[in-house]
């Protein structure tokens, strides 16, 4: 299976639906000239198409850029909100809620509490 596991990953969801005929050179390249990021960083850039039923995940792996693609056979993905920058930085442990079908607007995470001493 092929899911972030690195908490130090960055993932930035484009938030304005995508032409799904673009390929990773296209993707790459607006990533950088409209997102405004950088597509050689150990990041992860995650588009979707007009019906919300294909997300593509490009990210760059040591020599090239790798495409990673999931169609829903039902349904539709609940896409985040969008902001003005058009795009929308995740957690890895929310793009795989995403991914799994969770509607992410919806949830929220408490606080990490730590905690030195039980007493």
């Amino acid at each position: 299976m092929m899911r972030p596991r690195d908490d130090r990953l960055s993932v930035y969801v484009c938030t304005q639906a995508m032409d799904f005929r673009k390929g990773m050179a296209s993707l790459a390249v607006l990533v950088g000239a409209q997102l405004g990021l950088n597509p050689f960083t150990k990041s992860l850039y995650v588009f979707r198409n007009r019906s919300a039923t294909v997300v593509k995940l490009l990210y760059w792996e040591r020599n090239g850029f790798c495409l990673w693609q999931k169609r829903l056979e039902q349904e539709r993905f609940c896409w985040p909100k969008g902001n003005a920058s058009g795009t929308l930085a995740l957690t890895p442990q929310q793009l795989n809620w995403l991914l799994d079908g969770y509607d992410i607007n919806r949830m929220t995470l408490r606080k990490t509490l730590d905690f030195k001493s039980v007493i």
